[in-house]
């Protein structure tokens, strides 16, 4: 037999209309006294003070399980629910509170005389506050405990009771938050025990929008556990961690939401002083400390200085200080109000020289208490620690939003060190050309398309983001190169003598002449163009280097 998408003409769907009580035009009251609420949570936080309130208030306590325990031990009156459904909980809890007892309670229509009765006939009390938390998928998610644990932790009982109060709002509060505790105490209070209609929205809206979340976790968790690249239907979501002052522009509002994803990074991090971040801090704190990940503290100490998303210069080296000043070297213009982003613990001397010039933001692992000190005196300047680096290998999803859906892709996890790299030309790169040439091809995955990076001594010195053109980004490269030398006073140009990497194929030679042209000695490139030939050719005629990596780095 062949199963396929109901239709209106299936025979099945009519048993599936939709209910017609709004047809009976039964306006719902401004207030709702509260006199019984069903409290059945996970997150214990707040409770006992939140059932002790709410007793005095004299509301009937109705529970389950160990909420129901703990009530009890704190000495406040508390009903089980298997006193209402007389039923006993089962299955190690899977069935307690799935019962008409319990559901008829939340979704009757107490207004509706064909409800009321029904409720009177089968004995069923209203039950006018929810309050319940969800089992801790997330979190056990995160643990990476295996596929039975993770599965135990999807509850059932707790957004089944939750969507059928938020449901039934005009009659039902429902609480899904213990930061909520306080203000629908204060809203009772407010209101001589009941609670508003508005109220009651509200707290629907965001019953709604937590099972929606809870529920994309859980869909997303398959999705990877079962390797399904692209599921028929994807689902996202996210807890609001911070209203933005606005947006990327100040006509536009914004608001931060985390996942609950532990990657160290801007989400994660402990900000330990300075004014709130603003949009654009965080987009840009994000982009710093990806690139910095790149590079392996146990190796060497890296700094990346980004504006716009963009690096204004990235440097390693042996000390975070050393590695500063070259980075800052690069594009000193630029870098002013820049982020600093850097792979190892900020120390004091590094702290020091990155006061000297404005900056919006540090992100490191860890700080010293020195470190600390000395960013203290520039009370604007946020700094986050994040107790580890972003893992550059790690698969995960980014999206982008557009008019009318969501740009879904894996994360660029790439990395330049696994990849196979091949030599075109006749001359090979020495091992100094070949580390800088891994250096700035790790640099030019994080550089806005058409992406070109000059590098020298693990050092950027040039770099072009952003253009059309490819020609025009190795161009404004080697031009940007050049006013650093100038501020420098150095009297050659800093790409003399250096490497270059293109985040994608040269598809004429011209960009690589004009590379060839700042100065350049060895390229790293995808290849990949059906001009190849001519570009190595152009290569082997200048008596460049040049390696294809097989891998593209396009960023938009």
């Amino acid at each position: 037999m062949c199963y396929g998408p109901r239709t209106l003409s299936n025979q099945n769907w009519k048993g599936r209309q939709p209910m017609a009580v709004a047809a009976k035009n039964i306006p719902a009251p401004d207030l709702v006294p509260i006199r019984r609420a069903l409290l059945s949570v996970f997150d214990k936080t707040g409770l006992i003070d939140f059932a002790k309130a709410l007793a005095s208030a004299g509301v009937e306590l109705v529970s389950t399980g160990g909420t129901a325990k703990a009530i009890a031990e704190a000495g406040m009156a508390v009903r089980d629910v298997s006193e209402l459904t007389g039923f006993p909980e089962i299955m190690d809890g899977r069935v307690k509170t799935l019962h008409p007892s319990v559901h008829g309670a939340l979704l009757g229509v107490r207004d509706d005389p064909e409800h009321v009765a029904a409720m009177r006939d089968h004995g069923i009390e209203p039950i006018d506050l929810v309050v319940s938390n969800l089992y801790p998928f997330e979190e056990v998610r995160r643990s990476g405990a295996d596929y039975a644990a993770i599965v135990e932790n999807i509850d059932i009982g707790g957004p089944a009771m939750i969507r059928a109060s938020a449901k039934n709002h005009a009659y039902v509060g429902t609480v899904t938050d213990p930061d909520d505790y306080a203000s629908v105490l204060n809203a009772l209070e407010m209101n001589f025990g009941s609670l508003s209609l508005d109220f009651r929205k509200k707290l629907a809206a965001k019953a709604f929008a937590r099972t929606a979340t809870y529920d994309a976790a859980i869909s997303g968790w398959f999705a990877e556990a079962l390797e399904i690249e692209h599921p028929t239907w994807r689902a996202f979501g996210g807890k609001l961690q911070s209203v933005m002052r606005y947006g990327e522009n100040p006509h536009q509002g914004a608001g931060f939401y985390v996942n609950g994803d532990r990657r160290p990074g801007v989400a994660t991090a402990r900000q330990l002083q300075g004014k709130q971040l603003s949009y654009n801090n965080i987009n840009d704190t994000d982009a710093a400390f990806e690139l910095v990940g790149e590079f392996d503290p146990t190796r060497s100490a890296a700094i990346a200085i980004i504006k716009h998303a963009n690096p204004c210069g990235v440097a390693e080296a042996a000390s975070l200080h050393a590695a500063y000043a070259k980075a800052l070297a690069c594009d000193p213009v630029s870098a002013f109000g820049g982020i600093v982003a850097m792979n190892r613990i900020l120390d004091a001397g590094t702290a020091e020289e990155i006061v000297k010039t404005f900056t919006e933001v540090i992100i490191a692992p860890e700080a010293s208490e020195e470190a600390v000190r000395i960013i203290a005196a520039k009370k604007n300047l946020r700094l986050l620690v994040t107790g580890g680096l972003p893992d550059p290998r790690a698969a995960g999803l980014g999206l982008k939003s557009v008019a009318g859906g969501l740009l879904v892709q894996g994360r660029d996890n790439a990395v330049v060190d696994d990849l196979d790299l091949k030599v075109v030309t006749s001359r090979a790169p020495t091992p100094a050309e070949l580390a800088d040439l891994k250096f700035a091809f790790r640099v030019a995955k994080h550089v806005k398309s058409n992406a070109i990076v000059y590098a020298r001594d693990s050092a950027t010195v040039g770099i072009g983001a952003g253009q059309m053109s490819r020609v025009d980004s190795s161009r404004i490269a080697a031009r940007k190169a050049l006013d650093a030398a100038e501020a420098a006073g150095l009297t050659e140009p800093l790409t003399k003598g250096s490497v270059v990497a293109s985040d994608a194929f040269f598809p004429f030679a011209d960009g690589l002449l004009s590379a060839i042209e700042a100065g350049a000695t060895a390229v790293i490139q995808p290849g990949g163009s059906m001009r190849d030939d001519n570009v190595i050719a152009a290569a082997d005629a200048h008596g460049i280097a040049m390696v294809f990596t097989g891998v593209r780095h396009f960023r938009h």
